[in-house]
């Protein structure tokens, strides 16, 4: 299959990544990759111990969960990534994790506001939480449900702009344009939850950030006149 062992190589890294970045224990997370050309998935296999990742394990699915290359099972959570590459059709990467500070959120039930310009400079505005799941949904096909609640969300946001959501009483979702890029917005996301819960402990009634200065950070590092960071051609 053209290209499928470098995006096994990419989601592999992508999910030693988690680990490197300590957003997950034990076995609790996962990265996918897609290459929409060829409609095809890469994840990690469920419940194999990082150490023991390579790229030949990372399983390949087809979009509908066929299992295409590889010997192991598929991450149990395949049918939330696969949800949410049908809703985003312009992400690339999908990453879950349960850590620490982004999950008290989910737990929680609880959105995280962009409380400063740290959240600002990568998430434009808040991060939503899901409803709950319903027994019926819980009953059958959790995982695609799961993913089903995250693509409520946006149906008014931007995926691009928001690139993740908190699942409720779960855990977060981060995406973007490739697995690695997915990993980045986990880390992110972490980390501004983690400001969220210090800034409320100074300030009980600190609240959202202006959204004037809202935009003013996110523009110019997102916006068609961006001017953080140096140019590709450089």
């Amino acid at each position: 299959m053209d290209g499928i062992e470098e995006l096994r190589t990419a989601v592999c890294a992508a999910n030693q990544a988690l680990v490197r970045h300590g957003l997950v224990l034990c076995t609790w997370g996962n990265v996918s990759g897609i290459r929409r050309d060829a409609g095809l998935v890469a994840i990690k296999p469920s419940g194999l111990p990082y150490s023991e990742l390579t790229p030949e394990r990372i399983v390949v699915t087809d979009l509908s969960g066929q299992v295409v290359a590889g010997r192991l099972r598929p991450s149990s959570d395949l049918h939330t990534h696969l949800a949410l590459y049908r809703a985003f059709p312009q992400i690339g990467g999908v990453a879950h994790s349960h850590s620490h500070y982004a999950t008290a959120f989910a737990q929680a039930c609880r959105a995280l506001p962009c409380l400063g310009t740290t959240h600002a400079d990568h998430f434009c505005g808040t991060v939503p939480v899901t409803r709950a799941l319903r027994d019926h949904e819980l009953a059958a096909d959790y995982e695609r449900n799961t993913g089903a609640v995250i693509a409520e969300l946006f149906a008014d946001r931007d995926p691009l702009a928001v690139p993740g959501a908190l699942v409720a009483h779960h855990g977060p979702f981060t995406w973007g344009p490739s697995p690695a890029a997915a990993v980045t917005n986990s880390v992110v996301l972490e980390a501004v939850a983690r400001l969220a819960l210090d800034t409320w402990q100074l300030n009980r009634t600190a609240a959202a950030i202006d959204p004037a200065l809202l935009d003013c950070h996110y523009q110019r590092k997102h916006g068609p006149e961006a001017y953080y960071g140096q140019r590709q051609d450089q």
